[in-house]
């Protein structure tokens, strides 16, 4: 059954295996092959039986094949007896290896043995015959030769070698502190006539000497080279006192000269004596200074401060430039930026007054030895002494400021407002610049002494001040009379006058309102930037208590006020013609002429106002768009109103209306460029309010055009124009008609039945616009009305 089986799988795996002669003849011309096994007809017993024909060629081969297998174990056998050999051998190389090595380190061990025993002896005599020069030499060998030695410290004799290393560095240290002692006594000011080779070379020593021996002969010298300083300079001399701080300064500069001639060369140029003298002299008088300061604060007066101070920072502007400053330990680095040129006075570079006023020295201490940076780590190491004393300063700029503001009042009174030019209107006032100019000056003077709380103190002075310019220059100085009656308020012009004209704002007084209105902008700019400029001088710990917004909003209250002053004075010239205008009888117009008499003399008004304003506002032109727009908020207003008034009206007096609202529309429309040779497309904002006011009184009055029967049409053509579901306006409507209270009634009745369902999206709200078109109710005569405009315009 098996054999069954297995032929069957044979023919089904045949079958399978059985190709196409179009695939096999493709496969035979990708991959042509000789091999017989390739071949599509292949049989395998026909295979074998070529190969092994009889079994006695069966035998051969089987023989053959262990033959093979007996020269593979004996190559084999041979491999592995090469590889013991290679073994053997190299572990033999490895041991003379090692023997090698440890030859050569014992020889070279014992060549470092014999270094370091006959430098240690060396080094020992030189000591005692104070050969410095060899000693510096030597000394850094032996201590190079000793660390090959770390790790055989067990060994006594390497430990006591090690000792006597250790020994004769204590010795060389002593000795040197003694030598210096000697040629520098502390006691005395005498000094030798110049300086030692003994001593040069002893300084090179103490380089490899622990870091305390260097640090101690630097300490003994700058004190004795500082000890004439002390006993010239004492607190109860009289040149101790601010007034000759000078000779402070002359005197470091001097002896600076002199040790650069004589002493130089004795220390390393690495240990910067030069720069060490000097900043122990800062600190030593910046703590005598202190203390002189705090005996006598009654007689410090704020010239004879600032005297001191900017002779300090002189100074230090000096000693920034001599040295750079790596010797300091606890002073921290402070970057003076330089902004962008601007206008602006706190964007313009700010030079340091110290370096400008620095006095020439003779010799090489007046030739820095590097360019000037914009770092200055010797800021303050002296001036810091001053802080605590100035709130004399602080007080001073409180009584300078309050005498500038009361001359700047007084010089606006005697000159006057300014003149009536209409290239120079407008302009900035120029005691709004000094302010600035001196608030910079005062900053940058405060800051140089100290950027903790002084610079708030100063803060709160400059933000007392710049309230006191808003009120006393700008709002103080905003006209609040008329030109032709002293005792009338800006609220008694805006009264409607019988029989007469409002007076005006004169030529000059808008050419002044403008001018503060400006002067305002630019104070409102330059506080923002004052107000960075402070927390950029400040100390981090402090930028929070910076804050000149109350400052800020003072200013933008006193430019609200001044857009505030030429829209009234506007809007009042145009109320007589409105008035004119609701006094008319409108129900005896026979005919519809040009426009109306008010119309023009609201346009005249326009004329001869705005481009003044817009000429003279001609840096600031955010703010005379914000001029034209409420204007337009408080005139279209003030128009539907009086528009209302007028009643009754006829349908002549209606056209005639509507006539004259298109005019004044157009004029509006027209306002910001109105009277300029340069045209320029009204803003969108400023359209978009006169566009959708002037419809809505158009609008009214084709309501009025319209016939109010059938009752039904005129309810909804008054809804679908004027979409407004208030009773009161429905009221003035009919009104305006001239209808009947009884007709009235029945009317009012159908508008509260009639009025629509509020909408409840964006989609309802669109179908009410105010740009409806005009229904088809609307009579005839509107729409010949509306060709004549159109002719006409």
């Amino acid at each position: 059954m098996m054999e069954e089986e297995e032929l069957e799988f044979v023919e089904e795996l045949e079958a399978v295996l059985q190709l196409t002669p179009d695939v096999q003849l493709a496969i035979e011309q990708v991959f042509p092959s000789q091999d017989p096994l390739d071949r599509a007809d292949f049989n395998a017993v026909e295979y074998i039986n070529s190969l092994f024909p009889t079994e006695q060629a069966l035998e051969e081969a089987q023989k053959a094949i262990q033959q093979l297998f007996g020269k593979i174990k004996d190559i084999k056998d041979k491999a592995e007896k090469s590889e013991q050999m290679v073994k053997e051998i190299t572990r033999d190389i490895k041991q003379l290896d090692h023997a090698k090595r440890h030859l050569t380190t014992s020889i070279t061990t014992l060549n470092h043995l014999h270094m370091l025993a006959g430098g240690v002896d060396s080094l020992e005599a030189m000591t005692r015959r104070r050969q410095y020069g060899e000693v510096a030499n030597l000394l850094q060998g032996v201590m190079n030769v000793l660390e090959h030695f770390h790790k055989y410290m067990g060994i006594p004799q390497i430990r006591q070698l090690s000792e006597r290393v250790k020994a004769a560095q204590t010795e060389l240290g002593q000795q040197i502190l003694a030598d210096f002692e000697e040629a520098f006594p502390s006691q005395g000011t005498k000094r030798p006539g110049g300086p030692s080779n003994v001593l040069r070379d002893a300084c090179l020593v103490a380089n490899i000497l622990d870091p305390r021996i260097k640090q101690e002969i630097i300490k003994k010298f700058i004190k004795q080279h500082l000890s004439e300083y002390l006993v010239l300079f004492q607190e109860n001399q009289d040149v101790a006192w601010l007034d000759k701080i000078d000779r402070r300064y002359a005197w470091i500069k001097r002896q600076l000269v002199d040790y650069e001639e004589k002493y130089g060369r004795m220390f390393p140029r690495e240990w910067y004596m030069t720069e060490r003298i000097a900043v122990e002299f800062c600190h030593v008088t910046r703590t005598e200074l202190a203390k002189i300061m705090r005996t006598r604060a009654k007689e410090i007066e704020v010239k004879l401060l600032l005297f001191a101070i900017q002779r300090t920072t002189n100074f230090e502007g000096f000693l920034a430039k001599r040295f750079s400053g790596c010797t300091l330990t606890d002073g921290t680095l402070k970057k003076l930026e330089s902004p962008p040129p601007s206008t602006n006075p706190f964007l313009e570079d700010e030079p340091a007054p110290e370096m400008e006023e620095l006095a020439a020295e003779k010799g090489d201490l007046d030739q820095p030895k590097k360019p000037k940076v914009p770092d200055n780590p010797f800021h303050g190491i002296v001036s810091k002494c001053f802080e605590p004393h100035l709130y004399v300063y602080i007080e001073s700029q409180d009584k300078n400021l309050g005498e500038l503001i009361d001359r700047f009042v007084a010089d606006f009174k005697a000159q006057g407002p300014p003149k009536p030019n209409t290239d120079e209107g407008g302009a900035v006032l120029p005691s709004c610049a000094d302010l600035f100019v001196y608030y910079k000056k005062c900053m940058v003077q405060c800051s140089q002494l100290s950027t903790g709380e002084p610079m708030i103190a100063l803060t709160t002075i400059f933000q007392k001040y710049l309230r006191e310019y808003a009120w006393k220059i700008l709002s103080g100085n905003l006209p609040k009379t008329t030109s032709s009656g002293g005792g009338l308020t800006i609220s008694s012009l805006l009264k409607e006058k019988e029989g007469s004209e409002v007076a005006k704002f004169t030529l000059e007084e808008l050419c002044l309102i403008c001018s503060i209105l400006s002067t305002a902008e630019y104070c409102l700019a330059t506080t923002q930037q004052l107000e960075e400029k402070l927390k950029e001088k400040v100390d981090v710990s402090l930028i929070e208590r910076i804050n000149l917004t109350g400052e800020m909003d003072t200013f933008s209250t006193v430019i609200s006020s001044s857009i505030q002053l030429l829209v009234q004075d506007l809007d009042a010239a145009c109320d007589p013609a409105l008035t004119a205008m609701s006094k008319m009888q409108w129900q005896n117009v026979e005919h519809v002429g040009d426009q109306s008499p008010y119309v023009t003399s609201v346009i005249l008004h326009i004329k001869q106002n705005v481009p003044i304003i817009r000429d003279n506002l001609a840096s600031t032109r955010k703010y005379f768009t914000q001029f034209c727009i409420k204007f337009a908020n408080s005139f279209i207003p003030k128009f539907i109103t009086h528009l209302f008034k007028c009643k009754p009206i006829s349908m002549v007096g209606a056209e005639q209306l509507l006539l004259d609202t298109h005019s004044l529309k157009m004029v509006l429309l027209d306002l910001p460029s109105i009277g300029s040779q340069v045209v320029r497309k009204a803003p969108a904002s400023y359209t978009k309010i006169v566009v959708k006011g002037m419809t809505r009184a158009e609008m009214i009055l084709k309501v009025v055009m319209a016939p109010h029967e059938p009752l039904v049409v005129f309810v909804d053509n008054y809804i679908k124009l004027l979409t407004d579901c208030n009773t009161e306006t429905f009221q003035k409507i009919l009104d305006m008609k001239g209808l009947k209270r009884s007709e009235q009634s029945n009317m009012l009745e159908l508008f509260r039945q009639r009025l629509p369902t509020p909408p409840s999206g964006p989609e309802g709200s669109s179908s009410l616009s105010l740009l409806a078109p005009t229904p088809e109710q609307e009579s005839s005569r509107i729409r010949k009305l509306e060709k004549l405009i159109k002719k006409r315009l």
